[in-house]
């Protein structure tokens, strides 16, 4: 991730709540973390889907200790991503604020009985879709989250893009349609972004979510800052 082009991604952030990051994990990466998918141990809890009319499909929420490279690419982007929410945060005109490190921040979470990890797998077979959403656990959030793809499209899926929804105040909502292949990745807004007006900034809400599968499975990497109570 030092190769990243943050300051491209910092712009894009501001300028429309996402920011694509290119390629994260190599395909040996992304083969290692769906092969655990399967491994009861590694993970805290599943869910299914349709049980709760979030969408078709299933996701497990990794266990402590999580995956080193899940473990590593959380901590580092926190550290890269902690000014962008500051940043957002002072535009909001906020009194949230976000420590430069992950550890720091986690230690806010749980003083807010916030201490259950967030970082999942997700996986969609053919006709699966997750409805629009937001990840939030608790009364501490981060802003920003991040989503890897860690199946081919094309080849192991078709479909299934992620979709990014901004409700626009006194206007029609804003729809944007990503499609990510195999270790590829994206930050966005998990619940607000500031945008200017005419009186200064104010939030635009954004949900998420994925389109439905039209073959194959798709399998993803979500990478969530704050934990979960």
């Amino acid at each position: 991730m030092a190769a990243f082009d943050w300051p491209r991604i910092e712009r894009d952030l501001d300028a429309q709540g996402y920011a694509a990051t290119g390629t994260v994990l190599r395909a040996a990466e992304c083969a290692e973390l769906i092969a655990l998918y399967a491994d009861r141990d590694r993970f805290r809890s599943r869910v299914v889907m349709e049980r709760h009319r979030y969408g078709v499909g299933e996701y497990k929420y990794f266990a402590r200790p999580m995956p080193a490279i899940v473990e590593e690419l959380r901590t580092a982007m926190y550290r890269e991503l902690a000014a962008t929410a500051n940043r957002w945060a002072e535009r909001f005109r906020s009194r949230d604020l976000y420590p430069p490190s992950l550890a720091e921040f986690l230690e806010v979470c749980a003083a807010h009985g916030q201490t259950k990890p967030t970082p999942l797998i997700l996986r969609y077979e053919r006709g699966g879709y997750n409805c629009l959403h937001q990840d939030l656990y608790g009364e501490i959030a981060f802003p920003l989250q991040f989503t890897c793809a860690l199946s081919r499209r094309g080849r192991d899926f078709d479909g299934g893009e992620l979709l990014l929804v901004e409700q626009r105040p006194r206007a029609q909502s804003r729809g944007e349609a990503i499609a990510l292949d195999a270790g590829e990745g994206i930050i966005f807004a998990n619940r607000y972004h500031p945008a200017v007006g005419a009186r200064g900034y104010h939030r635009l809400n954004m949900r998420h979510g994925v389109s439905t599968i039209k073959s194959g499975v798709r399998y993803a990497l979500g990478v969530i800052f704050h934990d979960a109570a």
